[in-house]
């Protein structure tokens, strides 16, 4: 499928928050595209895209046109994604979805480069013809626990998260947008007022009493891990920021730790930038992530009352490592390997 010129590289969602950001960073990464081919729905096609000086007009999805793509990446939801992935995969394009589809099928790699690359590939070394992009939120998170994970082991984790807007799209951003101008609508894009205010709830509600977006870290974390015996225990919360997710993380450990080795295990791994010194106030926040690819983490500190326990704050963009980031990044592991 390789060749000198590079790939054709499909982007499904073209034109929405995710799928703009998915360009950004193919063009940033220097990716080998040769061919982009933007898609989307009826109301956008037409629309010009420009990446790296040139020009490419967005077209609708189709059996025809996914014929010679070598990389497909979707964002554009579940229902389009179960409806255009095994079309893709079947016209020979590795797919690398955004949506919640294929995250928890057996079969189907859930990938964060830094985690679980090895999963990406079988015993051949050919490459999944679906890989699935994990959830933002849990993206950020084991970028964070995987060398907590190897160093220590991790019997339980809790976590409650502060969620930008940009987590709900387009959508989501121009919700607190229009209500920060003063416009307060019928109804609420998320469930409430999000300007000045703080809403508990992401996604429906399960029979459990946790959110779909709280039970996501829950599976989607034990799935990256390898590991079911990981106990997630997650409140997830949008808050009225861009950006991207904060995350206070409480980890209970398997064995004693150094809280200076703790620091510099993580300042040392792949993905992640330590700040974390507050005599200085420094310690990340959405401000600090925002357009950039990397996992920040501060706050480290012992749990005061349990042994073995930590405590520290972790802040990603959400549209960028939590999405377009992470799917580029296992792109590029697929490079030289198609």
């Amino acid at each position: 499928m390789s060749s000198e010129a590079g790939y054709r590289v499909a982007v499904l969602g073209a034109t929405g928050l995710v799928g703009r950001t998915m360009i950004k960073v193919l063009e940033e990464r220097n990716f080998p595209v040769s061919e982009l081919v933007p898609l989307a729905s009826p109301r956008s096609r037409g629309e010009v895209i420009t990446f790296n000086g040139r020009e490419f007009v967005t077209e609708v999805p189709s059996a025809e046109i996914f014929k010679g793509v070598d990389i497909a990446l979707f964002s554009a939801g579940a229902t389009v994604s179960k409806e255009w992935a095994p079309v893709a995969a079947e016209a020979g394009a590795i797919v690398i979805d955004n949506s919640s589809a294929f995250r928890m099928d057996e079969g189907i790699p859930l990938v964060v480069p830094e985690v679980n690359p090895e999963t990406i590939f079988d015993r051949e070394g050919k490459a999944a013809p679906i890989i699935a992009n994990p959830n933002c939120s849990t993206i950020q998170m084991v970028v964070v626990l995987k060398p907590l994970y190897d160093a220590y082991g991790i019997r339980r984790v809790v976590v409650s998260t502060y969620q930008s807007v940009t987590g709900k799209g387009k959508a989501g951003r121009d919700a607190l947008e229009s209500e920060l101008a003063g416009n307060i609508p019928d109804e609420f894009t998320h469930f409430h007022q999000i300007a000045f205010n703080a809403v508990p709830q992401i996604d429906a509600f399960t029979e459990n009493g946790y959110t779909k977006e709280e039970m996501k870290m829950v599976n989607e974390t034990k799935k990256i891990m390898g590991d079911d015996t990981i106990q997630v225990s997650p409140t997830t919360v949008r808050i009225p920021v861009y950006g991207g997710h904060g995350e206070a993380l409480n980890v209970e450990l398997r064995s004693d730790f150094d809280i200076d080795q703790v620091r510099a295990l993580l300042a040392g791994s792949p993905g992640i930038v330590m700040q974390d010194d507050p005599s200085a106030r420094l310690y990340p926040m959405p401000m600090t992530s925002y357009e950039r690819d990397e996992v920040f983490v501060g706050r480290l500190r012992p749990d005061y009352w349990h042994p073995r326990t930590l405590n520290l704050w972790v802040v990603a963009d959400n549209l960028r490592k939590g999405a377009a980031t992470n799917a580029v990044q296992i792109a590029e592991l697929l490079v030289g390997n198609l």
